[in-house]
This record gives structure tokens, sequence and C-alpha cells, in this order.
């Protein structure tokens, strides 16, 4: 029984320093530039438009490795929602830029 409960709060302790320190390590150096296998300043790639299930907005980059996405907000931070496509649908050119191929 003692070596189960030692496996337990030995596993327990990991899991709690994996959550202390996010997971990962944390990036050092300039955040603008991607840092994937073509390393290019992210102002270079171009943005596209992914609809949520609500209607809104969102910009969308995909490089082939890495992804990113951000709400589109007005001026005043109130999103964005212009009807540009149907729901949880992607348009425009945000896979462009980049060698890699993505099969999705």
């Amino acid at each position: 029984m003692t070596l189960v409960k030692a496996t337990l709060a030995l596993a327990t302790v990991g899991m709690l320093a994996a959550c202390a320190t996010g997971g990962h390590a944390p990036v050092k150096g300039d955040k603008t530039r991607d840092r994937g296998t073509d390393k290019k300043h992210l102002s270079q790639l171009v943005a596209g438009i992914w609809v949520d299930p609500n209607g809104c907005d969102h910009w969308i980059i995909d490089d082939g490795v890495e992804g990113y996405a951000d709400a589109r907000r007005d001026k005043y931070g109130v999103p964005v929602c212009s009807n540009v496509a149907p729901p949880e649908t992607a348009v425009g050119p945000f896979k462009r830029g980049t060698f890699i191929s993505d099969p999705l």
C-alpha cells in the first residue's frame, strides 16, 4: 500500500510541476518571427478569415506547420461579424506564402 501511495504522490508532484511551468520552456527573443521552417517575419504571411459558429470573424494564418488566429475586432474592440462566409468556414489566401503543403 505504501508503494502505491508513494507512486501516486510522485505522479501528482510531476503533474503539478508541469502545470507550473506551462508545460514548455518560455519563448525567448523576437516573437514577431516565425520559428518554423521558412523563418520569415510574421508580417510577410497573408491572413484569411475564419467565421466562428456565432458568425463572427477571426484572422487566421496557416504556414503549414504553425497556425495563428486572432479575433477580428473594430476600433472599439467589438467583434466583427461580416457575413463574409457561412459559420465554421475559412476564406481567403491564409495558406499563401509557404512551400509547405497542408492536406487539410
